[in-house]
């Protein structure tokens, strides 16, 4: 039986439809090049690693720690996850994203995570740099510090950064909570 023109068109039109609407990424451009602003911490596993937007501070065995400043390249994204490759490891890395936890699309979440040119330490405190070193939140760090070191934290559990606690996933089932004084400096950490 012969379709018609019209038929044909209607099967094309649903399925581009649902690959739009499915989060499959229908670009194929080239991958870009980005340098980290915040430690991304990460889980190895094997050739791979995994990482989310809730941080996994200190997700057990494999932990990795790509280090603020890091230039890696997204190879490929849709609106759950991207993938990027550390240049100096050439690591291959699975980032989750949850949109409606963090309150923004993908694009814009990656765009606040990194920065199309290399960052500088020059305007932090020594402890600050051992903190984000450590991949840790130690007593007297800036927020910007903490940041640096654990990561962007997740909005649906800090709302607002101008909070007084920013809370970090540990890993999946963990959280710690740090705590800032009333000069934006850390007074505590609490699991």
């Amino acid at each position: 039986m012969k379709k018609t023109l019209g038929a044909r068109f209607f099967w094309l039109f649903l399925l581009v439809g649902f690959f739009l609407c499915s989060g499959v990424s229908t670009t194929f451009a080239k991958s870009e090049a980005v340098y980290t602003k915040y430690n991304i911490h990460a889980q190895e596993k094997g050739r791979s690693a995994k990482a989310s937007y809730a941080n996994y501070t200190n997700p057990g065995v494999g932990h990795l720690i790509i280090p603020r400043g890091s230039k890696i390249e997204i190879l490929k994204k849709n609106r759950k996850r991207f993938v990027f490759k550390d240049e100096q490891t050439q690591k291959k890395v699975t980032f989750e994203f949850h949109a409606g936890r963090m309150g923004m699309k993908i694009n814009d979440y990656i765009a606040l995570i990194t920065s199309p040119t290399p960052v500088s330490n020059d305007d932090f405190s020594k402890l600050d740099l051992k903190g984000i070193k450590k991949g840790k939140a130690l007593k007297g760090m800036t927020r910007e510090g903490v940041m640096a070191a654990l990561g962007y934290p997740a909005a649906h559990r800090t709302p607002s950064i101008d909070a007084s606690r920013w809370i970090y996933w540990t890993n999946r089932f963990r959280t710690i909570a740090v705590e800032f004084d009333d000069k934006g400096l850390v007074k505590e950490t609490v699991d």
